[in-house]
C-alpha cells in the first residue's frame, strides 16, 4: 500500500510522468482506432491516391494536434516564449528544450499510426496501385494503356468480378504489400537505432547545459502551476473574509435597527473580526493583497515583469510553506521533489 502511494504521489507531483503517462495512453487509443477503422477502397483512379495518402496522413495529423494539446507544457513554451523581458531574461535554451520535449511526446501516436498502416500495407496498396509500373508484370502484355489502368485501379478491391481471380492482382498486391512493410519495418528500425544511439552517446558528452535546461524547465512549468495554486487560495481567504465582512456588517445593522436577538445567552458572542481569525495560519503575505485594485495590479505585474531569479538567503515565506496537494509538506520539499534532475 505505502508503494502505491508513493508511486501516486509521483506522477501527481511530477509533471513529465504525467505527460508520459498521456503519450503512452494516446498511442494505445492509436492501435485500438487502427485495429477497429474500416479500410474501404474507392478503387477509382481518380480517388485510389487521394484516399490512400489522406488515411496515412490525415489521422496522424489530427493525433499530433492532440498531443500538442494535452500536453500542458506547450501553452507554458509558449507563454514563456511570448512573454515580456521585464526583470528576467529569457533564455531561448530553455525553449529550444521545452519544445525538443513537447514535439517528441507529440510525435509518439502519429508515428505509431503510420508504421501500424504501413506493416499493414492497406493503405499503400489503395494510394499506389495505378502507379504500378505495368512492364514489371507479364500479364499486362495483351491489355491497352486504358484497360491496364482500369485493372489497376481495381487491384484494392479483390472482391471486384474484373480482379476477383486474377494472378496480376495478386502480384501487384503483393508486391506493393512487401514494399510497403519493408518501408514500416526500415523506418521501425531507424528510429529504434536513433533512440539506442541517443541513449548511450549522451552520457559520453558533458551534461551541464542538458541538467540546467532540464531544470528550468521544470522550473517555469512548476512556477506558474504554484502561482495558479496560490491565487486560488488567496481567492478563497479573499472571498472567505469578504463574506465575514458583510455578516459583521449585518450584525451591526441588526443591532442598529433594534431587532430581537437571541436571549439563550449567545448574543453576547460577536463575530470577530476576519483580521483575528487564521491569525496563526501563515497566510500574511496573502492578506497584504486585500483589495480589487490590488489583485489587478498584482496580476498585470507578473504577466508583464516575472520576479529576479535571485532570492534572498532568509525569507519568512520557506518557515511554513504553502498548502499544495498535502497540507504536511512544506514548499521548499515539494520544490526540491518537483526539479530533481
Amino acid at each position: 500500500m505505502d508503494k502505491f502511494r508513493m508511486l501516486f504521489q509521483h506522477f501527481q507531483s511530477s509533471s513529465e510522468s504525467v505527460m508520459n503517462g498521456i503519450c503512452l495512453l494516446l498511442a494505445v487509443v492509436t492501435v485500438k482506432l487502427y485495429s477497429s477503422f474500416d479500410f474501404n477502397c474507392p478503387c477509382l483512379a481518380r480517388y485510389n491516391t487521394l484516399y490512400g495518402l489522406g488515411l496515412l496522413l490525415a489521422p496522424p495529423l489530427a493525433l499530433f494536434l492532440c498531443g500538442l494539446l494535452a500536453n500542458r507544457q506547450s501553452v507554458v513554451m509558449v507563454e514563456e516564449w511570448r512573454r515580456p523581458v521585464g526583470h528576467r531574461r529569457k533564455d531561448p535554451g530553455i525553449i529550444r528544450y521545452m519544445c525538443s520535449s513537447v514535439l517528441q511526446r507529440a510525435l509518439a501516436a502519429p508515428l505509431v499510426w503510420i508504421l501500424l498502416a504501413l506493416l499493414d500495407g492497406k493503405c499503400f496498396v489503395c494510394a499506389f496501385s495505378s502507379s504500378v509500373d505495368p512492364e514489371k508484370f507479364l500479364d499486362f502484355a495483351n491489355m491497352t494503356h486504358s484497360q491496364v489502368q482500369v485493372f489497376l485501379a481495381k487491384v484494392p478491391c479483390k472482391e471486384d468480378e474484373l480482379v476477383r481471380d486474377s494472378p496480376a492482382r495478386k502480384a501487384v498486391s503483393r508486391y506493393l504489400r512487401c514494399l510497403s512493410q519493408a518501408i514500416g519495418w526500415s523506418v521501425t528500425l531507424l528510429l529504434i537505432i536513433a533512440a539506442f544511439l541517443a541513449r548511450c552517446l549522451r552520457p559520453c558528452f558533458d551534461q551541464t547545459v542538458l541538467l540546467q535546461r532540464r531544470y528550468w524547465s521544470n522550473y517555469v512549468d512548476l512556477e506558474q502551476q504554484l502561482f495558479d495554486e496560490t491565487c486560488c487560495e488567496h481567492a478563497r481567504d479573499f472571498a472567505h473574509r469578504c463574506v465575514l465582512h458583510f455578516f459583521a456588517s449585518m450584525q451591526s445593522e441588526i443591532r442598529a435597527l433594534g431587532l430581537r436577538q437571541d436571549t439563550s445567552g449567545r448574543d453576547s458572542v460577536s463575530l470577530e473580526s476576519p483580521e483575528s481569525l487564521d491569525g496563526c495560519s501563515g497566510k500574511a503575505h496573502l492578506r497584504v493583497i486585500s483589495s480589487r485594485e490590488q489583485v489587478d495590479r498584482l496580476l498585470s505585474t507578473w504577466y508583464s515583469s516575472r520576479p529576479p531569479l535571485n532570492l534572498p538567503p532568509s525569507s519568512g515565506l520557506w518557515q511554513g510553506g504553502l498548502s499544495h496537494r498535502s497540507p504536511t509538506v512544506a514548499l521548499g520539499t515539494r520544490l526540491s521533489q518537483h526539479t530533481d534532475v
